[in-house]
């Protein structure tokens, strides 16, 4: 049997397992709205841990983490490992848990849903979308321009960027448009076994086979010790590097399909635990994924810019056979899958509830919105693909643009839930007046003075939130305590 026969039988044995989950969640599904796009809330500990930990690991932390510490070295670890360790879970406690407690009052399936009840507006259930439509575009095209990638290196090119890139947006498309929120929860917990038992089972074979940790380590200390001292420069400066660290441990919980999947929670229980372990699960999958950028300077040397994103597969190929090899397809295959199921149902649930019944006046029926849902699913494939297909940028900087946008929408997401006095104008105030700062920083008209773009975006958004709302009528509080509660 062929290598590239095996590599394929796996793959194709992990697509099955895939679609058989879908097909039992769509048997499970009820036909309403939120058993489709919120799962019916039932989601306990594992599931909802490992839809939160799955949702979050893509190509940038697979591949284009690598890809940057093949440049930068070891210091990459320090640049976001541990605000992440520490910071998310936070976010999710401050953020994600008042947020669960809204949406449960107010049978919210969607963020922008909630804000829109939080402020009795539904125009600002549209202005939400369509930033948030705006960031998770790239952000799904970094998934799936990384399984384009991996693909190509790891069949030695005979599947193509552009087939392959096509191939996992209609695998995902198929199993989401039947089960919903079920369907991706479910897969997750698979996906997510997957990603993380092949990244350490790699990580130790890939050592081995290159002599060991400690030798590795020494022969690169000798051979490149540039890679063991903490850059002065470029995102290590210490403006970029606090800008940086504040943007990565404050964008996961404005991802809307991070939210969503913190709804779907059945009782604080599971959050909390969510909380705990999800530390221990990052630092897991970060230090093997920093060492892999790190060892492929020695095994792939001069690599220049974006080339760098395909390291951990060009790794997989020179060291692992050909079953690990299709189990690193698989396992690249869950990073992507576990994260575009969910961007993609959100953004659908999105539209169909938050969107269409405020431009036509109403509310749609649940098989309506379903309907619709599954629809746009094929419209965002289809746009996501052809993005994809420019390859714009490296993995790297383009979720870095996305995250920095999503970053922007923290001061709502934090007061709309935490202040009463806060307002539809602030928070609209804090929106626009957040993304104008971080368009023009990026374009480089505001003067960076040793800060990234978006810590100027963030800056501007509480400004504007707090200005914006000292500046308006308060929100009637009766609108704010159906959201709130009393207290």
């Amino acid at each position: 049997m062929s290598d590239s026969l095996v590599r394929t039988l796996v793959v194709l044995a992990y697509f099955a397992v895939v679609l058989v989950i879908g097909v039992l969640a769509y048997r499970r599904t009820a036909a309403t709205a939120e058993d489709y796009f919120l799962g019916g809330r039932t989601a306990k500990t594992v599931v909802l841990f490992m839809a939160l930990f799955g949702t979050n690991v893509t190509p940038f932390v697979l591949m284009g983490i690598p890809g940057l510490a093949y440049h930068h070295g070891i210091a990459v670890f320090g640049l976001n490992a541990a605000i992440i360790v520490l910071g998310i879970p936070l976010s999710f406690w401050l953020i994600g848990y008042p947020a669960w407690l809204a949406a449960r009052r107010t049978n919210a399936v969607t963020p922008a849903e909630l804000y829109a009840k939080r402020f009795g507006a539904r125009w600002f259930g549209t202005l939400m979308f369509v930033v948030f439509f705006v960031y998770t575009i790239p952000y799904m095209v970094t998934a799936v321009s990384g399984i384009g990638i991996a693909v190509e290196v790891l069949t030695e090119g005979e599947v193509g960027f552009g087939l392959a890139s096509a191939g996992i947006l209609l695998i995902t498309l198929a199993y989401t448009s039947l089960g919903g929120m079920k369907a991706t929860m479910w897969t997750n917990v698979f996906q997510g076994a997957v990603f993380l038992g092949f990244t350490l089972l790699a990580f130790v074979l890939i050592a081995g086979d290159l002599g060991g940790l400690g030798s590795i380590m020494q022969r690169i200390q000798v051979e490149s010790p540039a890679l063991f001292e903490r850059p002065r420069a470029g995102p290590f400066s210490p403006g970029a590097w606090a800008s940086w660290a504040l943007a990565i441990a404050l964008t996961v919980i404005a991802f809307p399909h991070m939210m969503v999947r913190i709804f779907a929670a059945q009782d604080v229980t599971a959050l909390k635990n969510a909380c705990r372990y999800y530390p221990l699960a990052m630092v897991l999958l970060w230090v093997p994924a920093v060492l892999f950028g790190i060892w492929a300077t020695v095994e792939f040397p001069g690599l220049i810019g974006k080339q760098s994103d395909a390291v951990f597969p060009l790794l997989v190929l020179a060291h692992l056979g050909p079953v690990l090899e299709g189990v690193a397809l698989a396992g690249i295959l869950a990073a992507v899958m576990s994260t575009l199921d969910a961007q993609m149902l959100t953004l659908s649930s999105m539209l169909t509830r938050d969107v269409l019944p405020a431009r036509f006046g109403g509310r749609l029926g649940d098989r309506v919105q379903v309907g619709l849902g599954r629809g746009f699913l094929v419209v965002l494939a289809g746009l996501t693909w052809g993005i994809v297909m420019q390859q714009p940028a490296s993995i790297f900087t383009i979720a870095a643009l996305s995250f920095s946008g999503y970053v922007t929408l923290v001061p709502t997401l934090y007061l709309g839930l935490r202040w009463r006095r806060f307002t539809v104008w602030g928070a609209t105030a804090s929106i626009v007046l957040g993304n104008v700062v971080l368009i023009l920083s990026f374009a480089e008209v505001i003067p960076s003075l040793g800060l990234l773009p978006v810590a100027w975006g963030l800056g501007a958004a509480v400004l504007g939130g707090v200005g914006g709302s000292l500046l308006t009528t308060a929100t009637d509080p009766a609108v704010a305590e159906a959201v709130l509660g009393g207290a």
